[in-house]
């Protein structure tokens, strides 16, 4: 488990940090091993407040701990021992959220602690894959390939992301500006009409009763409504932090229409991809299968893989348990069992991944060209709309002869 604690330095530093423990006492006693004086501890959960919001802890950025990898690789193909290639790392960061994490790693490996076990020490401020490729690279002697093994597969999953993120900027933009053209509308122009439909006589059209009412409503009632929505969204990134919120939303991701496959082959991608890289580098089918299925960011895919290690630990082939999860294509099947049965599972894992990374980047394409034009039709409909509400009383008057 997991404990938050506020621990003091021999260097009289205080700072905040994340241990795992078994227990308490045993945290305690590690703590004291390290010099290190515990002012405050408490089992890390689920804080429902706004001060656990703003101080909780972001992992490192992706590209930065590329460059970091890629730095400490280069070190140690030169030549140079861990620890002094630590001591170099050390002087080259920066973050003050990452410094004092950085001298914690660097002082367990100068008491003789594994460089896995001190990132293992920092829990999910660090990808899950990266103490256990350490440790294989320890292992075997070959941290420096490790390493850049563990570099290339970050890479690709970052390209992975944002190809996906630049093809939705434009809809994005597109959506935001057809809201702040309505919002215009609604809030703004249209009770500027107000006094001139107060001197016209008759009912008003029901169209132009529904939209006055509604701009009426959010001019004087904007505070509360954006408090509600402030509220709203809070509560729900709460939730969505369980366990429950997260397998639920993710399983709203998969059932998607059109959205759905794209998020489960995104998925299946990054198990066979982490896969292939903790193959590759020696750990052995079921650790690395273990690991590589609590590495899944769909919580919905992961629960459907983990139960599957059982079968791989009882002797079935490899490509059955993946059969047997049900998220898997027939093709990516095919091609798993070829790979275990020639030997080139490491191999096959990463053509597997390479195809689903091909389908999501062609299905995502296809998707936009079809949602822009959509997108731009519905905003259109809606500003029409409003326009129309506003101009109806004008065009009463005018069909009815009273102008």
């Amino acid at each position: 488990m997991q404990f938050l604690c506020r621990v003091g330095t021999p260097e009289g530093q205080v700072l905040e940090q994340t241990f795992t423990a078994t227990d308490e006492p045993s945290l305690r006693k590690d703590l004291e091993k390290r010099g290190l004086h515990l002012f405050e501890v408490r089992r890390r959960g689920l804080e429902l407040s706004w001060s656990s919001l703003l101080r909780r802890k972001r992992r490192m950025p992706a590209q930065q701990f590329v460059l970091f990898n890629q730095e400490l690789a280069a070190l140690l193909r030169s030549g140079l021992p861990l620890l002094q290639a630590l001591e170099m790392m050390l002087e080259r960061v920066k973050d003050r959220d990452f410094h004092p994490i950085m001298i914690d790693i660097r002082d367990r490996v100068k008491s003789g602690a594994d460089l896995s076990e001190a990132f293992e020490v920092h829990g999910d401020l660090f990808p899950r894959l990266y103490p256990a490729s350490l440790k294989a690279g320890e292992r075997s002697g070959e941290l420096e390939s490790v390493l850049r093994r563990f570099i290339r597969y970050q890479q690709l999953m970052l390209d992975a992301r944002k190809k996906v993120v630049s093809a939705l900027i434009y809809p994005a933009v597109l959506i935001g500006l057809s809201i702040t053209m309505i919002m215009i509308l609604t809030v703004y122009v249209m009770p500027q009409f107000q006094s001139f439909y107060d001197a016209l006589e008759g009912d008003l059209p029901q169209l132009t009763k529904i939209t006055l009412s509604f701009s009426i409503f959010l001019r004087t009632h904007w505070p509360a409504v954006l408090l509600v929505l402030v509220v709203l969204v809070s509560l729900f990134v709460y939730w969505k932090r369980t366990e429950t919120g997260r397998l639920v939303v993710d399983r709203l991701k998969l059932r998607l229409p059109l959205l759905g496959p794209i998020f489960r082959r995104l998925g299946l991608s990054e198990l066979t991809r982490s896969l292939s890289t903790l193959l590759a580098g020696g750990i052995p089918l079921v650790p690395a299968y273990e690991l590589a299925a609590q590495a899944v960011g769909n919580a919905s895919i992961r629960e459907r893989l983990v139960p599957r290690i059982q079968m791989v630990r009882e002797g079935k082939p490899f490509y059955e348990a993946l059969e047997d999860s049900g998220v898997f294509t027939d093709m990516s099947i095919d091609m798993i069992k070829v790979g275990e049965a020639t030997g080139a599972l490491d191999e096959m894992l990463l053509n597997v991944s390479d195809f689903f990374d091909e389908q999501v980047e062609t299905r995502l394409q296809r998707i936009l060209s079809l949602l822009e034009p959509m997108m731009l039709v519905f905003m259109g409909v809606i500003i029409a709309l409003i326009l129309v509400s506003l101009y109806l009383p004008m065009f009463s008057i005018i069909s009815s002869g009273n102008f």
